[in-house]
């Protein structure tokens, strides 16, 4: 069961003991657009453990323990917060307080403060074992006896699994077993789950069993980092909080969507992750399907977890394939080139690739909506590794005007209205639209206006991770996919990976290009071109 949030008097109490604020004035002048009277104050989590698994990973050192800091830093930690972490290594609580700190260092995007810091090592914990290890759990519910005793942290524990999905089962049944999976009356328990959400959908259904088995679906939090960039949620203020878009966000006046996420990087040294899971697993399945979703759906009754998945839900359901996977899908396999002005090895020559490897690392699909709004509507999904640069970005392509009261040659240069939601790197939003040429003559072409966070914002956007981190530990869910979305999305791609299996090797591509030929190919068939980026 979880804790009642405290009121907005603690919250203040609370932020100003780790971040130096003293009044509800200067907080909410961190605010330029809010009230300086108004009672909605910064969400402060209240007191609670975080157990991270698989402290030693890439994640945990880039993101997740910078990610806590940061928070801290915000001011947005309780001075009891404690993080403990658990791995197979011989360590002291002071050799993970040194990888913590090395981590911060390198990673933390606000300033590193010692007296924040020593606070948050004051709370720091290690415990080591292997995940069959019984002792080694036992040792673990131990310690967090002990943490709630000293620190006050009430028995509030969130178990973030930053591990290789094969580990699930073995960590959530030691959860269980110890009985650390179940609340005592006034305290809540949290598992957290990194994608991938299984590998299809029969993976994806018995992941959600064996998670299910000790704890309840209100308490299983599954981590899509896209759903925490301001970007993203961004889309929904777009189209809700203004009357500009909604009224022509539908088949009478959009040509189609394109969504877009390229990178400019390889594999490097995930081949053991990367290889049979491949582009459309790692990214279609759940960052693309999940802004399609969010570009597509009905506008909800409110923000609470229920509304919004309910509308997410109700576009994937009535997602579409194309009667022909062969002539609307594409996927590729990177090759040898240039990047960066420096030679790069194609995938098969990759350390740990198999020189047959039929992995893709470009993929691209056509899908459709059946309803009322998008009935008609291509929408365009695409992702690749070793492409031109690294860019996410969703494309709402509008109509051409019905009528062009002028010559040919006036608009000949004139493309669609665009509407282009920029996700990273550079956020905002971008608007095409045709515009006269200053002069005699009446020539229209393309111009463009733009909506950057970092010129009309005075404050920066925190990283994902902060905010899905913060929404963990305070009990928010509506940026988390229900594990119905997770399905639905399963159900939309498995079809397209099993015709993919029967089709051999993928199309290569020169890395530093934009993909396989054949990606483009289909495009020019509905008579549309993939944007340059």
């Amino acid at each position: 069961m979880s804790e009642p949030a405290g009121p907005p008097e603690e919250a203040v109490a609370v932020a100003s003991a780790v971040a130096g604020t003293s009044t509800t004035l200067e907080v909410a002048a961190a605010n330029p657009l809010r009230d300086p009277r108004d009672k909605r104050l910064p969400r402060v989590a209240g007191p609670c453990v975080m157990v991270l698994f698989g402290v030693t990973g890439d994640l945990a050192k880039r993101k997740l323990l910078p990610a806590i800091y940061d928070l801290g830093n915000r001011g947005l930690l309780p001075p009891g917060f404690s993080l403990v972490g658990f791995a197979r290594r011989d360590w002291k609580d002071q050799d993970f307080a040194k990888l913590t700190h090395d981590a911060v260092k390198a990673h933390a995007r606000t300033p590193f403060r010692e007296e924040v810091w020593n606070q948050l090592r004051e709370g720091i914990h290690f415990v080591p074992g292997e995940f069959s290890d019984d002792g080694a759990f036992d040792a673990l519910a131990m310690a967090l006896r002990e943490i709630d005793e000293l620190r006050g942290t009430g028995g509030n524990y969130a178990f973030y699994l930053s591990v290789p999905p094969k580990f699930f089962p073995v960590v959530v049944e030691q959860l269980r077993r110890t009985g650390l999976a179940d609340a005592p009356d006034g305290s809540w328990r949290r598992v957290v789950i990194e994608k991938p959400f299984g590998h299809d959908l029969k993976s994806a259904h018995e992941l959600n069993e064996i998670t299910n088995s000790a704890f309840p679906e209100s308490s299983i939090f599954r981590i899509d980092h896209y759903l925490g960039k301001e970007t993203v949620q961004n889309i929904m203020a777009l189209r809700f909080a203004n009357n500009l878009y909604e009224p022509i966000w539908n088949r009478s006046f959009v040509d189609h969507v394109q969504i877009t996420m390229a990178e400019d990087i390889g594999i490097g040294g995930r081949a053991g992750y990367y290889d049979g899971i491949g582009a459309a697993r790692d990214v279609i399945q759940n960052h693309l399907l999940q802004l399609l979703a969010l570009v597509a759906m009905e506008d909800p009754t409110s923000f609470d977890a229920s509304a919004l998945r309910r509308e997410k839900e109700k576009v994937l359901k009535a997602v579409r394939l194309p009667a022909d996977l062969s002539l609307n899908t594409s996927r590729g396999q990177y090759a040898a080139g240039w990047q960066g002005g420096q030679k790069v090895v194609g995938y098969l020559q990759e350390d740990g690739i198999s020189t047959d490897s039929t992995t893709e690392t470009y993929a691209a699909i056509k899908l459709e909506i059946a309803n009322r709004r998008w009935a008609g509507v291509p929408f365009y999904l695409r992702t690749g590794k070793r492409l031109g640069r690294r860019v996410t970005e969703v494309a709402v392509v509008f109509q051409r005007a019905p009528h062009l009261p002028f010559s040919k040659d006036d608009t000949e240069i004139l493309g669609q209205n665009a509407l282009v939601v920029r996700v990273q790197p550079d956020e905002g939003i971008t608007v095409r639209f045709g515009s006269k040429v200053p002069g005699t003559a009446m020539e229209v072409r393309d111009v463009s206006m733009d909506f950057a966070y970092g010129e009309s914002f005075l404050e920066s956007s925190p990283e994902a991770y902060e905010r899905l981190l913060l929404d963990v530990m305070i009990g928010d869910p509506p940026l988390f996919p229900h594990q119905r979305e997770v399905e639905l999305s399963w159900q939309i791609l498995d079809p397209i990976e099993e015709f993919w299996t029967t089709q051999g090797q993928p199309e290569p591509y020169p890395s530093g290009s934009w993909g396989p030929p054949a990606s483009d190919a289909m495009m020019a068939r509905d008579g549309r071109v993939w944007r340059r980026l």
